[in-house]
């Protein structure tokens, strides 16, 4: 029996939907969007050129993974690196892009009962950029469907040290480091996204095989998919293809499936 397909899919999307199982998909899929700088090279633009044809995956990416009943969607926009390693023209021009994006798809978010969150050193972005995205948070806080958080001046080392700094912190205000006790569940509670699930799926755009220091505690038990598209031409047909790819994979998390569990038994 074939899936039912949800409104507002085009003719290839549902094509691809209807080979996925429903009942399985991601809860939560993190993106590191990854290509623009190489897509406007290949078109001899300039790379802000291809930071603005980002901004249109973006809003293809996020409709189609709210129609489909995804419940999270994490993209890496902005590493915190970012600030060592791009001219600062480029850096200034992609905190104004970020400004008039979420001015400009706050009505795409309501629309699709989509709600705005963020991770990263948030209090070190530009200040017109903070009120712009606390405006955008508390404007869609009262959507329920799909949680879209955008990484910004991110980096998943900066968020186990300011995890552990936090830890102490509550330590100190409860009777003392003494009391501390460190486990995994403790850490994931100080984490930037504790209130999020870690995700089932990481996809990489533009072919390259590194995870770039992103969500490097959460995506322990990650199946990453690669895709050699860039991300200012990745759609939501892309996304669905990922998925499809998701599907495949045998889910273990250090385990053994039914049938390997089954000749261990016998032997």
């Amino acid at each position: 029996m074939q899936a039912r397909v949800p409104a507002g899919l085009d003719r290839k999307e549902a094509e691809i939907y209807q080979r996925l199982d429903p009942e399985r998909l991601p809860k939560h899929i993190a993106i590191i969007m990854d290509g623009n700088g190489r897509w406007a090279r290949k078109r001899h633009l300039p790379r802000v050129a291809g930071h603005r044809a980002g901004v249109t995956s973006v809003r293809y990416v996020v409709e189609c993974a709210s129609r489909i009943g995804i419940p999270s969607l994490t993209l890496y926009a902005f590493s915190e690196e970012n600030w060592k390693r791009r001219p600062k023209a480029e850096v200034d021009f992609l905190m104004k892009l970020l400004s008039r994006y979420l001015k400009q798809e706050v009505p795409t978010l309501h629309k699709n009962n989509v709600r705005l969150q963020y991770i990263g050193r948030l209090r070190e972005l530009p200040v017109f950029v903070q009120e712009k995205m606390e405006w955008a948070r508390e404007e869609t806080s009262r959507n329920t469907g799909m949680v879209l958080t955008l990484a910004l001046n991110y980096s998943a080392r900066s968020e186990l040290v300011d995890a552990f700094q936090s830890m102490l912190k509550a330590a100190a205000n409860n009777g003392g480091i003494e009391h501390l006790t460190i486990d995994e569940e403790t850490v994931s509670r100080h984490l930037y996204t504790s209130h999020l699930p870690d995700p089932d799926l990481v996809i990489r755009t533009s072919g390259e095989m590194r995870l770039s220091n992103f969500l490097l505690w959460q995506l322990a038990y990650a199946e990453i998919y690669v895709t050699p598209t860039l991300w200012p031409e990745f759609r939501g047909v892309h996304l669905l293809e990922g998925i499809a790819d998701y599907q495949k994979r045998d889910r273990r998390y250090g385990g053994l499936n039914d049938s390997q569990s089954a000749r261990a038994l016998r032997s």
